[in-house]
């Protein structure tokens, strides 16, 4: 019986600090598995020693190879760049952080073995994610399975396995340079299932999603599934539509009765609840302009400055 061959994808941001122990780690979970196994690390152009440390990891290692962006491009970029190059007939996306532990690849790896196209890792539990972020994930997740049609998996995270035919049509139809992948595994389809484990603390260094990236990501995330953001505007309408005739109507009638209407009050948060409405909307529609514009650019998702191993050839 042929052997399974899994390919292992690792986001790599300015993560210096953790590359060793993660490394080893790895290295000491794929000794245990009874897969042929290739490791790739994808470097999102980090500022810090990571690149020289994965060139130095990947050397002497014959299952590994490295590559460099020409810039940070972003994490879910540099996802999509790995599962272009694996080979594996299943991948792992994984980060170098140590929150996604490699002690669970064998139970992944068991799930593909099974005929999984898809398992879905979800945090049951985050050793340093604390109340906010629980509360916000949990809030982001009934959002977004509100507005669109796509039901996604509540805490599930950018740890995840898929089989090769999935990630041919990632790499064939799931072009877009505005992407969710985490969501996007959980809609093409095929035979799935979810995973739980425990996200522990950070061996070293910080997170590279302070709040504010985590609210972009959020609302781009939205925007990949669901036009709903867009509707805000004919609801808005239809509100103040009433409003103004309910208003009409009132004046009229203190008209007839000939009882003056102090309408300055009045009329000043009417016109400022309308311009805040108007400008949300204004906003909310460019941000999809220019989520189209992007895709109509067709600029690549990501440049490679070079593979470690292919340019020491």
């Amino acid at each position: 019986m042929e052997r399974i061959h899994f390919s292992i994808v690792v986001s790599v941001y300015n993560e210096e600090a953790v590359l060793q122990h993660f490394h080893d780690e790895l290295e000491k979970t794929i000794r245990q598995l009874d897969y042929d196994v290739e490791i790739i690390y994808v470097d999102d152009g980090s500022s810090d020693g990571s690149r020289l440390l994965l060139d130095r990891l990947v050397a002497d290692n014959p299952y590994a190879k490295a590559i460099h962006f020409s810039r940070n491009f972003g994490h879910e970029a540099a996802m999509i760049a790995g599962i272009d190059h694996a080979n594996g007939d299943g991948i792992v996306c994984m980060d170098a952080d140590l929150q996604n532990p490699p002690a669970m690849l064998p139970q992944i790896m068991s799930l593909y073995a099974e005929g999984y196209d898809v398992v879905t890792m979800v945090r049951e539990d985050r050793a340093d994610g604390g109340w906010l972020k629980h509360i916000t994930s949990g809030l982001f997740y009934r959002i977004i399975n509100r507005m669109s049609d796509a039901q996604l998996q509540p805490n599930a995270s950018d740890f995840f396995m898929v089989s090769r035919r999935v990630a041919e049509v990632l790499r064939k139809d799931y072009r877009e340079r505005t992407r969710f992948l985490r969501g996007l595994i959980q809609t093409v389809g095929f035979r799935s299932t979810t995973l739980a484990y425990r996200a522990p603390r950070r061996a070293a260094g910080h997170s590279k999603y302070p709040m504010s990236k985590l609210a972009r990501l959020a609302f781009t995330s939205i925007a990949s599934f669901s036009k709903a953001p867009l509707k805000l505007g004919i609801y808005s309408g239809l509100l103040f539509g009433l409003l103004s005739v309910a208003l009409i109507v009132y004046s009229i009638v203190m008209w007839i009765v000939d009882r003056p209407v102090g309408g300055y009050t009045t009329l000043i948060i009417f016109l400022s609840a309308f311009a805040a409405v108007l400008l949300l909307v204004v906003g909310i529609t460019g941000y999809y302009v220019g989520i189209v514009l992007d895709e109509a650019k067709g600029r690549p998702i990501y440049l490679i400055d070079y593979t470690t191993k292919e340019k020491d050839q």
